[in-house]
């Protein structure tokens, strides 16, 4: 080697390419009251399965020594209860490098504010509404369940939300989707369960995280945090609050040879080597991660 090639060798550290999957999930719609479930949290990933019915995404070409910004998306809040019975919030977006997955839409309310709102899987229908679930995004989740006399169930990021009619059950979430990007089989992205009222049953949150929904006078359930569950409704015409939607998640595979720096802002940690890869698991916050 000559020795303007020592030199920049000596300075200049070399950078390599790898690649790296993922599954990145949104955080979940909250929970209305006399309403529909909360949508998962949108959900986008390289192995096993993806959200929305759609086909595997492609896993990320990333180099050592460069920075990659992480969000993990908070649940949306749960309706407060009592009258008016509003639509509940919609989670928050989570995001990895280029890939953003969209938050869950928050539940429908009563009556006028019965419409589920879109997300990354939609919200359901509240109870006595003729406005309609909420949709879900195209390869991350599916829409809502409409309401009846109780409140449609969530949309889920491998299944709608129940429907409902007339006086019944509240509708179920939508399941989610199973995933062995950790090396085991972990479901995230259920929807949320709809309100029913006294003499009946509230909807059940999908698997993955989906939080139930209750009866008259009784909450709803949370969705789980780190999986992008919805939020379920509470029963109809109390003053109970509905579930706030679980917060989102970032899982990163990649080769055991290379070790990932998580920066400032965000909560997370790094598994033992296993089968040719480390993992990355991303709780919560916003920052950066490198890798060398």
């Amino acid at each position: 080697m000559s020795l303007i090639g020592i030199i920049a060798s000596q300075n200049y550290p070399r950078t390599l390419n790898f690649t790296t999957d993922y599954l990145v999930v949104a955080g979940g719609g909250g929970g209305g009251t006399a309403g529909g479930g909360g949508g998962a949290g949108g959900l986008r990933c390289t192995v096993t399965a993806t959200g929305g019915g759609g086909s595997l995404e492609s896993a990320l070409s990333l180099t050592t020594g460069t920075n990659y910004t992480i969000t993990v998306g908070a649940g949306g809040n749960g309706t407060p209860g009592g009258a008016p019975y509003p639509q509940a919030s919609d989670g928050n977006n989570s995001i990895f490098s280029t890939i953003t997955s969209t938050a869950g839409g928050g539940g429908g309310g009563y009556g006028g504010n019965g419409a589920g709102r879109n997300g990354g899987s939609g919200g359901g229908e509240g109870a006595d509404s003729t406005n309609g679930a909420g949709t879900g995004t195209a390869n991350q989740g599916f829409g809502g369940g409409t309401g009846g006399g109780s409140g449609g169930g969530g949309g889920g990021a491998s299944a709608v939300g129940q429907t409902v009619s007339g006086s019944s059950n509240g509708g179920n979430g939508g399941d989610g989707v199973a995933t062995s990007i950790t090396g085991s089989s972990v479901t995230y992205g259920g929807g949320g369960g709809g309100s029913a009222t006294a003499g009946f049953v509230g909807g059940t949150g999908g698997a993955g995280g989906g939080g139930n929904g209750a009866i008259t006078s009784s909450a709803g359930n949370n969705g789980t945090n780190n999986t992008g569950g919805g939020g379920g409704s509470a029963g109809n015409f109390g003053t109970a609050a509905g579930g706030n939607g679980g917060s989102g998640v970032v899982i990163l595979r990649y080769p055991d040879t290379r070790t990932i720096t998580i920066g400032a802002g965000l909560t997370g940690s790094e598994s033992a080597a296993s089968g040719g890869f480390k993992r990355a698991t991303i709780t919560a916050g916003t920052g950066n991660v490198s890798w060398s």
